[in-house]
Parts: structure tokens; sequence; C-alpha cells
């Protein structure tokens, strides 16, 4: 559906964002096209030179890419929801956080809540080391595998 939106349309390109994943579909920059319902013109950016053409479905470029933190910070290790729920930092809100930025952690350490289904379950983290960002907001809902929170291992 989004190619075809792309493919119709004056549009260049079009980057689409959610739950830390993005998805880029640029037209290719000097591709025949043939569609010839749909080649509008603007009669401000008219130049002498020839316009090519939007491109064929088959001439789209799509690129797919995870987090920005993943790609400049491949040493570190996520820690990933384990289910579908509620991120909750604190085990109440006026609570001080399970972790907070900068605090060393150690294998079995409570990290956060997540509640799903009126229950609010712990997660532990696996490694030792320290929380070098935290993904997701507070009280925010969260996807299996969504990467919470950045460690560096220690």
């Amino acid at each position: 559906m989004l190619i075809k939106l792309v493919e119709e349309s004056n549009i260049g390109e079009l980057e689409v964002s959610s739950w830390g994943q993005k998805v880029c579909i640029r037209k290719k920059a000097g591709s025949n096209g043939d569609n010839p319902h749909h080649n509008p013109v603007n009669l401000a950016n008219l130049s002498l030179a020839s316009t090519p053409p939007p491109p064929r479905l088959d001439q789209l470029e799509i690129a797919t890419q995870g987090p920005k933190a993943q790609a400049t910070k491949t040493a570190l290790i996520e820690v990933k929801s384990p289910m579908v729920g509620t991120f909750y930092k604190a085990p109440a809100p006026d609570a001080k956080p399970y972790v907070e930025i900068g605090q060393m952690i150690k294998p079995g350490q409570v990290v956060c809540i997540i509640e799903a289904m009126k229950l609010m379950n712990e997660i532990e983290a696996e490694t030792s080391g320290r929380i070098v960002e935290v993904l997701v907001e507070n009280a925010k809902p969260v996807q299996f595998g969504q990467p919470l929170f950045l460690i560096e291992p220690a």
C-alpha cells in the first residue's frame, strides 16, 4: 500500500517510523515510468529541461532501518520487552525508579515493570553493566521484543 502511494503521487520519498522501526521508500532518480494517468505538472517549477516521469512500481527503491540507537551503539546490549503491555519505570507513581541512566546493574536485578492484563510483571536484567539509555517513556505501551533499555556491559 505504501509503495502504491509513492508510485501514484508526486512525492519522491516516503518515510514511516513506528515502534523504533523505520521504512523508507524513495523513487530512483532518472527512472523512466509509464504511468500516464498520474503525471502532475507544477507550472511554478517548470523549466526548459525535461523532467522524467514518475517511476513504475518495479523501479522503486525500498530501504528499512532499525532504531538509530542500534546503528550508533553496536556494543550495547538491549533489554527487550518479553511481552505486550504497559511500561512502568517504578513500582508506584510516587516511588523512585528501579534504575536510572548511569546506574550499574547486575543479573536478576529488577529494571522495570510491564503491566499485562492487570498483572504487574517485574522485568529483570540478564547481564551486568551500566544503564546508558531508557528507550521507553513511563506509562507507555510496549510491544513484544521492543527494546526498553541500552546497557553497556561491565
